[in-house]
């Protein structure tokens, strides 16, 4: 049986849409017939603090769904301060190399990127032992780092700008969630082996249903990570409610701002808290539309959320340019607005509103997801070049 082994910074029971996609990968390949094991920090994401039932442990041994877990001691912290942050990357790395010197390692592994810093470590101790090394990047950073404010191009970034061509260097093969990050790689490595895939979902939900709208109010749900990225918070501020609810699921950064601004200003705007992935399917459907916004439009980005709503056949608001504004326009998976013009958002609300959504708009989402985002698919096609 062919092994593989996964090295990623985000796993389940950890929420979000990094640790659904690299669990429906390694369930995905071990279905398969691989034999797959996960290398993973301890639980810790999106709190920064390892989570209950693992504190005080050093590492932690599961199997779960014939899939070999890993979890190593990670100096946890989601701070905003750099060297903080530095640290959690640094310690993950550290644990990683003593597991490298102590255990067999499997001759092909797939690594995700980012954080570089884990990627690089793993790129660096891993070659020298000849394995198969494949990089798969759901972000272009320091590039994303920058569009979004967190870096300056300085010093700092050049240092991780080098470590990023480094990762690409010495991987096999690079798997990127968009054509932009892949386009991004072959411009430095131009014979550089590349496939695109999309973080897909491995979902069942036949017997899901959207809810009709039963009065004259357009219901509206954001569902995800409540980060600096999305700017959620910023949509509170910004949207005009006549007419409309937006309901909010999630944790994150902005949490406590945006509970501070529900609970100060009498608006349809009501936050829901996290609830688990299955349930969020179910709750989803109470509603007549998803907004996945970003705040910046960010080179290589292209949200999960787009797939996941299509297959829920839910009616989307994309709001961040770039190439998942291509994709919802494409496929005619709802509407967009131009990224950063609160105004034009407000225009296009308004049309939604005012002409209501098409009954049939659903069943054609659905039927697209079913026939051009296929998770099937894309493995098996993934699998036959590892």
């Amino acid at each position: 049986m062919k092994e593989v082994l996964i090295i990623t910074n985000y796993f389940p029971p950890e929420t979000g849409a990094a640790s659904n996609r690299i669990f429906h990968l390694a369930y995905g390949l071990q279905k398969s017939g691989f034999n797959v094991s996960v290398l993973t920090p301890l639980p810790n994401y999106p709190t920064g603090r390892v989570f209950k039932e693992y504190k005080g442990k050093f590492r932690a041994y599961t199997s779960e769904n014939n899939i070999e877990i890993h979890r190593l001691w990670i100096f946890a912290s989601n701070s905003k301060n750099k060297i903080l942050r530095l640290i959690a990357m640094l310690s993950y790395s550290f644990s990683l190399i003593w597991y490298f010197l102590w255990h067999k390692i499997p001759n092909k592994v797939i690594v995700q990127s980012p954080p570089l810093i884990v990627a690089f470590t793993c790129m660096l101790f891993l070659k020298a032992k000849k394995r198969k090394l494949i990089l798969n990047v759901s972000d272009l950073w320091p590039l994303a780092g920058f569009e979004l404010g967190v870096f300056k191009k300085n010093l700092g970034y050049k240092i991780l700008e080098k470590i990023e061509y480094h990762n690409y260097k010495k991987a096999d093969l690079v798997l990127g969630q968009s054509q932009e990050i892949l386009n991004h790689v072959l411009k430095i490595y131009p014979k550089k082996a590349v496939f695109l895939y999309r973080n897909y979902p491995d979902i069942k939900i036949q017997n899901l249903r959207l809810n009709t709208r039963s009065d004259n109010k357009l219901k509206m749900v954001y569902a995800g990570l409540l980060g600096i990225a999305q700017g959620v918070f910023k949509l509170c501020q910004e949207l005009d409610y006549k007419n409309m609810e937006f309901h909010i699921y999630g944790a994150g950064a902005e949490k406590e701002k945006i509970e501070a601004f529900v609970s100060n200003n009498d608006l349809p705007i009501f936050y829901h808290g996290e609830v688990t992935r299955e349930q969020l399917h179910v709750e989803l459907l109470k509603y007549d539309l998803a907004i996945i916004p970003l705040l910046n439009r960010i080179y290589g980005s292209v949200p999960s959320k787009i797939f996941e709503y299509a297959k829920l056949g839910l009616p989307m608001l994309y709001f961040g340019g770039g190439e998942g504004e291509d994709i919802v326009k494409k496929y005619g998976l709802g509407w967009v607005a131009e990224s950063g013009d609160y105004e034009e958002l407000k225009k296009v609300l308004s049309i939604i509103k005012t002409q209501n959504i098409p009954p049939p708009l659903s069943n054609h989402i659905k039927n697209t997801a079913l026939e051009n985002f296929n998770f099937d698919i894309q493995l098996k096609s993934l699998k036959n070049i590892i």
